[in-house]
């Protein structure tokens, strides 16, 4: 298991996170908001996610579409570092913006595309 540590850019909220393997790998979404943001995502499950500072009520929460996924904000500096959900076989999910974990260089993840726009 590896920790990741991250959150947003003002520091309200901090998390960690711990990932089976090094995240070497991130999923570009293109739907309208992943795409807007500029999100590169990783997933963990949500047993594996525990906030170090801040709370998660604080946060501000944005649902579209379908509204499964609770997008999660900081309503201090707007960043979105995780969002809420769940995996195909029901299991409750965290999605880490992996561009807010402390430490991962982006040259070193490869990008895989996810066609989100045609869901």
């Amino acid at each position: 298991m590896k920790t990741y540590t991250g959150g947003c850019h003002c520091g309200a909220l901090k998390f960690e996170a711990e990932a089976d393997v090094d995240i070497t790998s991130a999923m570009d979404c293109n739907c309208s908001h992943c795409a807007n943001k500029g999100f590169l995502l990783s997933f963990v499950p949500a047993t594996a996610f525990r906030i170090t500072h801040g709370n998660e009520s604080d946060l501000t929460e944005y649902k579209f579409n379908t509204m499964n996924i609770s997008h999660l904000f900081c309503p201090v500096c707007g960043v979105q570092s995780y969002g809420r959900g769940k995996g195909p076989d029901g299991t409750e999910t965290i999605m880490l913006n992996v561009r807010c974990l402390d430490g991962v260089d982006l040259k070193n993840v490869t990008i895989t595309e996810f066609d989100g726009k045609s869901l």
